[in-house]
């Protein structure tokens, strides 16, 4: 379970990902304090060569068939398209 962890977060990092960060700002309006300014950025992080290339250490895609290539090509192609949705 742990390990499953690990891997899909070196994973998300190899992909790359998106960040939302908040920023607010609080003043003293009659003797309150209230919310005056808040802000929404989002910050694209890159994919990380590093993890990428962690990643694939661990397996021998030079021993696959035809068949477990595009078996796997497909799981990452899903494993992404789930990733963005999450975004």
């Amino acid at each position: 379970m742990q390990d499953d962890k690990v891997r899909d977060a070196v994973l998300k990092v190899a992909l790359g990902f998106r960040v939302e960060e908040v920023t607010e700002e609080y003043g003293m309006e009659d003797g309150e304090m209230r919310l005056v300014k808040r802000r929404e950025t989002h910050k694209d992080i890159p994919p990380d060569l590093k993890a990428v290339r962690l990643l694939l250490e661990g397996t021998d895609y030079a021993s696959y068939t035809d068949e477990q290539l595009e078996t796997e090509r497909q799981r990452l192609l899903r494993q992404l398209e789930s990733e963005k949705e999450n975004v």
